[in-house]
């Protein structure tokens, strides 16, 4: 299945912030990850075993209404994420052209295993919750994120949506209204 909307990674240039000091102010602490599989934000996949690897303090909300002129207000919130350690291969279709810009990469949306749960949080212009949804991916989770981003989008109030994990809350990746 094609995906309609772009899921963002972080930001190259918010990404190099966070190698050095992240949202909470903490200086980044590399490590190789032996096991593999950290959902990565900076390249929207999951490591491989051996990996240099980062677990970073980051604010999405905050970045976004920074870069927008919103002013979240308490929805401001920080939270883990993984990141690689160094500068990574962007994934396709990401923020801005890139040397090997190819067509779309129509793999599915990131870390959207079957049966996995996760939320649908949507923000308006100023940076302010208006809705959500818990979505159980089922067999189908292309399809499940896909019809979830479609019913936020169709509210004209939509400006973002984050998806997040479930159990944890913590943020995978940002869609923007397209």
């Amino acid at each position: 299945m094609t995906i309609t909307y772009r899921p963002r990674s972080i930001d190259t240039a918010v990404l190099e912030e966070l190698r050095d000091r992240d949202d909470a102010d903490r200086r980044c602490l590399p490590y190789t990850d032996e096991e593999g599989g950290a959902p990565l934000r900076c390249c929207l996949r999951p490591s491989e075993p051996g990996e240099r690897i980062a677990l970073v303090s980051y604010a999405p909300l905050r970045r976004w209404a920074a870069a927008t002129g919103a002013d979240p207000g308490a929805y401001d919130e920080q939270g883990p994420v993984f990141v690689h350690a160094e500068a990574c291969e962007r994934p396709r279709d990401d923020q801005g052209p890139r040397d090997d810009q190819g067509p779309r990469d129509d793999r599915g949306y990131p870390f959207a295993r079957p049966g996995a749960q996760r939320t649908a949080r949507r923000y308006d212009a100023r940076g302010r919750i208006v809705g959500g949804r818990v979505l159980d991916l089922g067999d189908d989770p292309t399809a499940v994120i896909e019809a979830a981003l479609a019913e936020a989008f169709a509210d004209p109030s939509v400006a973002l949506v984050h998806i997040r994990a479930a159990e944890f809350g913590c943020f995978h990746y940002e869609v923007r209204r397209p």
